[in-house]
């Protein structure tokens, strides 16, 4: 399947609301389970772009399919090729929006995160945030392993990996953690200082 290649330079508009919306709709009307939906899709394109530069050595097509849950026979698994380049154009703007914010200052970057509401609060969500941020360490896992390993870096990351990760072999404290929305809001607004450290970091080494 040929995708176009991303390109940082080019002048693309940031996405509206309504066009966030409606990229999130064409997304979650796709059969399978792997599909992202706009959290999991922002955190996904996050770390493409504050992690390991893969962007810059990798086809469209090694890691935009992931979006969807991956290419199928045919056009699968969109209905149509219109919908399938709509959806890659969406998501080429939003993943340049990003690119923008992140090289702005600290308080432009406006990550998409779920709100919840529990006890009469809303508290801050980022887990399908995060399980979309970590869906992206696969595509070069040596030098994220080097990330979530590095003595200053790696503690900055564990709220992340603690929200976003597999929690069959979590501790008991751990478990209690995210069962508790207060703490959950907590290790979210985290989530935002490890990504901005981690940014800043590749920004200037």
């Amino acid at each position: 399947m040929d995708y176009p290649q991303y390109d940082p330079q080019l002048d693309t508009p940031p996405l509206d609301d309504s066009e966030l919306d409606a990229l999130d709709s064409l997304l979650q009307a796709l059969p399978g389970e792997a599909v992202m939906n706009i959290e999991a899709l922002d955190g996904y394109l996050t770390a493409l772009l504050v992690g390991p530069p893969v962007l810059a050595r990798l086809r469209t097509a090694d890691w935009l399919p992931a979006v969807w849950g991956g290419d199928g026979e045919g056009g699968a698994p969109f209905p149509s090729q219109k919908q399938r380049k709509r959806a890659t154009l969406l998501v080429l703007r939003h993943l340049h929006a990003v690119q923008q914010q992140l090289q702005g200052p600290p308080e432009a970057w406006e990550p998409v995160f779920s709100i919840a509401e529990a006890d009469g609060r809303e508290w801050v969500d980022a887990e399908d945030w995060c399980a979309g941020f970590l869906q992206a360490t696969v595509l070069d896992p040596e030098a994220w392993g080097a990330l979530f390993d590095h003595a200053q870096r790696g503690p900055l990351l564990l709220p992340l990996a603690l929200l976003g990760g597999d929690d069959a072999g979590l501790a008991p404290t751990d478990r209690d953690r995210l069962a508790d929305p207060a703490q959950r809001d907590a290790l979210s607004r985290a989530v935002v200082d490890g990504v901005l450290a981690l940014n800043e970091a590749k920004v200037t080494p």
